[in-house]
């Protein structure tokens, strides 16, 4: 009690010491994004439980032979084109040591051997050699009933939609179908739309971040119309915009779709009163880097689709990425950006698609602004005395094209209490 005013203090003492998930669904805790057994628990029932996570593209392994080392979670895998064609997923770990034995980021190969100790596996990740298996002049080696075929790599189950690769630990699996589920399908497939790919590029950063904040930002409409400039600024996002906020029925997968009008936003007094990031003033030195050419079925010009747990997938205009967020423990994650186009794309169709990238990318006019506001909600997280975030705005039960909401975040931590039984 504050003797001088009477009023009852701000702060729980009770917090340092409770792990309990408050009863309020709109009350996240601070402990989730900074606790070592939460992400220890985490490892166990999201990355290696009943998820299909997400491990790249397959424009970025489009013969045989082909590889690229990739993860699932914070695990580190290599993800193979074998000679007959067929997508291969397995641990980056050799069995003998333990040796993460693939280094590059992508080649062709038609084995791989670990610098170690040489113990050789091939496509699928099945061992095939072993230096001195028998040992030297009939000394040492290994057991006479060692086994190849017992000590292969640990394999995941493999799904594809589109030319995206996933893969799960779970042997008995959902279809990736069902996992996404009808609604978030539809605007998969909608950018994911069956046409051949090609790679255009790869950007990975760091952020001193919890994973999960990511994933929340990507269903948090709320912030767009508020902390970008650039989208609010050039109409790319803006609550006067056609839009729309879809989940699936867990609340695991979510969008923020919207469409762009022709030329300057059409933004009221009273909008421009709520979002400081509006610059109405503000022009661009090169203009292309807004023009939308309609490649798709879609009457999105925007699309951000994040499937739980890794997974963003991104048509801006004409711009199309994935992004794989790599947890490094509870306090930072690595974001890989795989940058696309489509295969029959000609130089100038390429060129305007790079150029339109500058607006994402770890320095991106607008990506900047997300990785420094998370580093500073993490910075607040890990320092302040612990309390339980809001996730107040919107009802569960309003339409999905009401943007100035929190519904989808609400909806993704119902479902991560479920799955880690809080």
């Amino acid at each position: 009690m504050d003797e001088k005013n009477g009023q009852k203090s701000g702060f729980d003492n009770q917090q340092w010491f409770n792990r309990a998930w408050p009863d309020d669904d709109t009350r996240i805790p601070d402990w989730i994004y900074t606790d070592q057994d939460v992400y220890e628990r985490e490892l166990e029932k999201i990355f290696l439980g009943r998820h299909w996570n997400y491990v790249g593209m397959e424009c970025e392994v489009p013969e045989p032979g082909n590889y690229i080392r990739s993860y699932v979670g914070p695990f580190p895998v290599v993800v193979t084109r074998d000679m007959e064609g067929i997508l291969h997923v397995f641990e980056n770990r050799c069995a003998h040591r333990g040796v993460e034995f693939c280094r590059e980021y992508r080649g062709t190969a038609n084995s791989f051997i670990c610098p170690y100790h040489n113990w050789t596996y091939d496509l699928e990740g099945n061992l095939s050699a072993v230096p001195f298996r028998r040992g030297l002049g009939g000394r040492g080696g290994l057991p006479p009933d060692f086994d190849m075929a017992k000590f292969g790599l640990r394999r995941f189950s493999v799904a594809t939609r589109g030319g995206v690769i996933f893969a799960t630990a779970c042997a008995d699996m959902e279809s990736i179908e069902q996992y996404l589920g009808p609604e978030i399908r539809k605007e998969f497939d909608a950018t994911f739309d069956g046409t051949e790919f090609k790679l255009l590029g790869v950007h990975r950063n760091i952020l001193p971040s919890n994973w999960k904040l990511y994933q929340e930002n990507l269903k948090d409409p709320y912030h767009a119309t508020l902390l970008h400039t650039y989208l609010t600024t050039f109409g790319l996002f803006v609550s006067s915009n056609e839009s729309k906020i879809p989940t699936d029925e867990s609340g695991r997968h979510g969008g923020l779709l919207s469409r762009r009008p022709d030329g300057r936003p059409d933004v009221s007094k009273e909008e421009q009163a709520n979002m400081q990031a509006f610059k109405e003033t503000m022009k661009l030195n090169d203009p292309r880097v807004l023009t939308y050419f309609p490649e798709t079925d879609s009457k999105w010009s925007g699309s951000v689709l994040t499937i739980f747990p890794t997974l963003t997938a991104l048509r801006q205009t004409n711009i199309l990425n994935t992004r794989l967020l790599v947890p490094r423990g509870p306090n930072e994650f690595m974001m890989l950006w795989t940058v696309f186009g489509r295969a029959d794309d000609d130089d100038e169709m390429t060129r305007h698609r790079l150029r339109q990238n500058n607006i994402f990318g770890p320095a991106g006019f607008l990506g900047i602004e997300d990785n420094e506001a998370l580093r500073f909600l993490q910075e607040g997280l890990g320092k302040a005395i612990p309390r339980e975030g809001l996730a107040l705005l919107g009802k569960d039960d309003e339409p999905d094209d009401t943007i100035i909401t929190e519904r989808a975040i609400r909806g993704m931590y119902r479902y991560y209490r479920d799955v880690m039984e809080f």
